[in-house]
């Protein structure tokens, strides 16, 4: 715990985090503002590929949360860095939402729906998600060797009333059909907190991942060598901590105790 005194950079998942859905946790905008007031910074890093970056700015103010576009690293930002450095001219396939093709063409990738000329796959959280591009991206796999690239690995995204499938368990479909598994960028590959770290000049031992997922948030965490903060509000329950073989350094009911060590 006392670890968190010397922690400079907070980097926070979002839903199941801050929020649930369209609800606010009442300790939220208490949390952030007693961060600011200490000098320290905060990032907000999501998973979820499914909105664009202007669309959580607009959430987040919705909520009552002054947020900028500076404040995010997103999995479909952390994918266009990828794509940029493997794939730099690559005509993509995106088994997406409209955000997540706006986010790659900004990054100037071409999208196209023709299966003939794609030269790698991407998958999203597709909350736009029909039988025909999954029926193209398992065509594809099953009849050409193409780099096969996922935004990240979650199974379900959390909601006020329970929990829908997310990227992971899109894949698993897929998967299920073809044999083939993509390479997932976002949580709990240490891309995302490497990426945040450099962007605000921080190091490993003054930086920390706060979130509610074991096998994204905590683990990227661990991946990437800073503080992994647990935090009991959003998916993990006792039960699977005490059976996950990842363990955080620090769990928390939420992450308004984070004001206790400021």
């Amino acid at each position: 715990m006392e670890r968190l005194k010397n922690i400079e950079l907070f980097l926070f998942d979002m839903d199941g985090t801050l929020y649930l859905g369209n609800r606010l946790f009442a300790f939220t905008c208490e949390m952030l503002n007693a961060i600011k007031l200490k000098g320290k910074k905060y990032l907000y890093i999501t998973n979820n590929s499914s909105k664009s970056v202007y669309a959580y700015v607009e959430k987040l103010n919705r909520l009552g949360i002054e947020a900028h576009e500076s404040d995010f690293l997103t999995s479909a930002q952390a994918t266009a860095f990828y794509l940029k450095k493997r794939y730099p001219n690559a005509i993509l396939y995106v088994c997406g939402t409209k955000s997540l093709k706006e986010e790659l063409s900004l990054n100037g990738f071409h999208i196209t729906g023709d299966i003939k000329k794609t030269d790698v796959i991407v998958m999203g959280n597709d909350t736009e998600l029909t039988f025909k591009k999954l029926e193209d991206v398992c065509k594809m796999l099953c009849t050409r060797e193409l780099p096969y690239i996922a935004t990240n690995s979650d199974y379900v995204c959390p909601t006020e009333y329970g929990s829908v499938p997310d990227c992971g368990s899109i894949c698993d479909m897929v998967f299920n059909a073809t044999g083939k598994r993509p390479i997932f960028i976002g949580k709990p590959s240490p891309l995302m907190i490497e990426l945040a770290m450099q962007k605000e000049h921080m190091c490993k031992n003054n930086t920390a991942v706060i979130g509610d997922r074991i096998y994204t948030d905590i683990k990227s965490g661990l991946n990437a060598g800073v503080l992994s903060v647990l935090v009991m509000s959003g998916e993990t329950t006792e039960k699977i901590l005490k059976e996950s073989e990842n363990k955080p350094d620090v769990v928390l009911q939420n992450a308004g105790e984070i004001m206790r060590y400021l």
